[in-house]
Formats: structure tokens, sequence, C-alpha cells
């Protein structure tokens, strides 16, 4: 079974009925991204010497990485979860629980005792609470976009799923800016004793936020109509590995550099500009902070677009962008100067990840049934981030130290490569209508 279908006639749907599911799509995930991302760069700038103290620096950061990586271990068990319930009860309840758990274990990591107070149950704690961090994100994006794209007209779909998607750059953006400014407003020292723990704890008032918008808005169509008519699955997992194999194994393989090259560019970068270039902290924390900025524009854009002339070419060409521009990014990176390297991360990340994470979410949710969408898109997503992002900063890390920059380019190119063949081999679904 290729995993699309077509519906008798497409849904009629008022800009003024999809307006707030759209909006909450966005500031809900940007709030789930927000607590998510505030770890990735605490564990790039802070984590190596707070709870792993006692070792060689490049050791403690390929240590302080691999508890980042461990978060995106967890995110299938979430999709997993959170899937078979979206599928069966609907995608607007598994939103409220997938904001709470992430919020509050972010919340506890602001509070968490570091290595000198309570020794090696630091990490210990740290690794279980990133746990649920992934857990709490790997429900969320498969509601969120299943939400926005059900919601919307047959011909916006690229552009109504892009706001779900903006909601990354959003919480980068958010995690980024409230990061600098508590790490330029006190010394070094006051922040690593106690600053840096301000912008975890602030999740728990954005947290609030994003319930009150969330629990304002109505549950998606799609499901609504599928639970009417008693057609929900029991097993929803199961039906979507036995029946849509291939279409998980293509969004897999268009995840790869999507998902991967994202987190060199915004995670591995902040330990590569200070420790092999000399460049402030302060200096790569606000270029990606630039970048975060221009995908709100970008990623809609490139949806919008794909709503156009397709989701595929827009894909591809974000994909050979990145297999290309591997080598130049880090040339650009070398010449050590801070408008050249701001503009390094922002097309990085601008034009060739968000080329292919504006028509992400409807290009995925295109390909399979909805009965057991929410299954499918989070299997695939989720399993596709523990093999790309989860270990991208940690590999760049350890090899670079080992080989060199070159060697983080053919890594880098490698996963654009896949990707590439992936998108290439998964068919045209713009024009598709939703299956019920």
């Amino acid at each position: 079974m290729s995993g699309i279908a077509a519906e008798p006639g497409p849904r009629v749907v008022t800009a003024q009925a999809v307006r707030p599911v759209m909006l909450a799509s966005f500031i809900g995930t940007a709030i789930e991204w927000y607590d998510f991302f505030l770890y990735g760069t605490a564990a790039a700038l802070v984590f190596s010497r707070l709870f792993f103290p006692n070792v060689d620096p490049v050791v403690g950061t390929l240590s302080s990485f691999a508890t980042f990586a461990v978060g995106f271990g967890a995110r299938p068990l979430g999709g997993i979860i959170f899937g078979h319930f979206g599928d069966r009860i609907g995608r607007k309840s598994m939103l409220i629980y997938s904001l709470l758990i992430m919020g509050i274990a972010t919340f506890l990591i602001g509070l968490l005792p570091t290595y000198q107070t309570i020794g090696v149950w630091a990490p210990i704690l740290l690794v279980v609470l990133r746990c649920a961090q992934g857990i709490g994100v790997g429900g969320e994006w498969g509601g969120a976009v299943l939400m926005a794209v059900e919601h919307a007209p047959e011909s916006r779909r690229g552009i109504s799923g892009a706001w779900p998607q903006m909601g990354v750059p959003g919480g980068l953006f958010l995690s980024t800016v409230v990061f600098g400014l508590v790490s330029g407003a006190m010394s070094d020292a006051q922040f690593m004793a106690w600053g840096w723990r301000i912008p975890f704890l602030l999740s728990l008032l954005l947290v609030g936020i994003g319930m009150f918008i969330r629990l304002r808005i109505l549950e998606s169509p799609a499901f609504t109509k599928i639970q009417e008519s008693g057609r929900t699955e029991a097993r929803p997992l199961i039906v979507a590995v036995r029946h849509y194999r291939r279409p998980i194994l293509l969004a897999m393989g268009m995840r790869i550099a999507e998902n991967g090259l994202f987190y060199v560019y915004t995670v591995f970068v902040l330990t590569y500009g200070p420790g092999q270039l000399g460049v402030p902290r302060g200096t790569m924390l606000w270029a990606v902070t630039v970048a975060a900025l221009a995908g709100l524009v970008a990623i809609p854009s490139f949806g919008a677009l794909s709503d156009r002339i397709g989701r595929r070419p827009v894909y591809l060409f974000g994909a050979t962008f990145l297999l290309v521009y591997a080598i130049p990014f880090f040339w650009l990176l070398q010449t050590g100067s801070p408008v050249i390297i701001g503009i390094a991360i922002v097309l990085g990340v601008a034009i060739g990840h968000n080329a292919m994470y504006g028509p992400q979410a409807a290009y995925f949710s295109e390909l399979f049934g909805a009965s057991v969408r929410y299954s499918g898109v989070s299997l695939a997503y989720q399993l596709a981030s523990v093999a790309a992002g989860g270990l991208a900063p940690f590999i760049a890390t350890a090899l670079l130290a080992a080989h060199g920059y070159y060697a983080v380019a053919a890594y880098m190119m490698l996963m654009a490569a896949i990707t590439v063949v992936a998108t290439y081999l998964a068919p045209e679904t713009h024009r598709v209508a939703l299956a019920h």
C-alpha cells in the first residue's frame, strides 16, 4: 500500500476557523522547543563544567552532548505513546499532556543540584529529566502538525503546516535570546553559579500561557470524522508499520539532513566557534539567533511555495543545497569575522534547512491515512531524530577532535546525500486529498 489515498471531495474550511488553530500550533510548539533548545545551548556552554567537572574539557563536552542525545533517544517512545492515543482518542488532548511533561521537566532542570553538591547523582538526574523532555517533544510534533494540516484547506496545507514548524525557530530564538541576555547581564562566575537556572525556571510561566491557548482550540476535523464513524484503529502503530512501511522509511531518510545538519548549525557551532576559532560565545549565540529569526520568514515562504509547485522540488532543493554547502560553510567560519559567521549560519539554516522544514509537515502528513497518521508521522519523524540530530553534535565533536573540520563536512555531506536520495524516491503529494 502506498499510504496515499483520495477522498471524494475537498473539505470547506473557513479562514476564521483555521487561524486560532495555526496560532495555537505555533505558540505551543514554540514553547515546547524553547524548553528543548535550552538544554542544547546549556549542553554546549554550561553542563560540561557543572555536571562533568572532573574530566578533560573535550571529554566533558562529549559527555554533555551525550546527555543531549539521550533526549532524542526518548523521542521515539514519546512518538509511539502519543501517536497511539492521538489516533485513538484525539490530537488535542495529546498536545496538552506533551506540553505539561516538557514544561515540568525543564523547570526541574533549573532546580537540579550540580555535581559539586550531590556528586554522580547530578548527571544521573539530568539524564532522567532529559528523557522526560524527549518523551514530551516526541509526542508534540505529530499532534501539532496534524492539527494544523487537518484543519487546513487542501490548497493551503503547506503554509498551514508551516505554522507549527515555525515554532522551532521561534523556540530557538526565544531560548537563545534569554540565554544570551542572562549570560550577558552578569559575570561568568555568577552565571555558572546560578544564572544559568533562570531560563529553565521561566519555562513554568510559558507552559501556563501555552496551556491557556491550547485548551481553547477544537479537535481536528479529520479525526472527528473517523471517531464519529467508529473507524479508529485499535492498534494504529501496528497498522502503520504493516501498511505504510515505505512512507515511514522514506520520511526517515528525508529527515536525516534536515534534522542532523540543523543541530550542527545551532548546537555544534557553539563549541566550535569559541574552542577552535577563538570567537566569543556571545557572537555564536547571536548568529544562531539571527538564523532563527530568518526562519520565521523562510519556513512559511517555503511552505507556501510547496503549495504552488509541489512538495518534492522544494524539499529536494534544500537537501541539495546542504550537500554542496558543507565545505563552504566551514570556509566561511574560518574567516573569524562575526558578520561572515552570521551569514554562514543563516544560509545553512534559513535556506538549506528551512526549504525542507517548511513543506515537511504537510508532506509527511500526506503520506499516511488519517486513522494512523499520528502514529505514522511520529514514528518516522522521531526515529530519524535519534540517528540524525541526537547524535550530530557528539559525532561532529569527535570527528573534529580526530580529523579536523573536513571530516565534519564529509559527515554533513553524507547526511545530505541520504536525504537527496530519499526525497527523489518519494512521491509528490501536494495535490492529493487527505484520506479519512
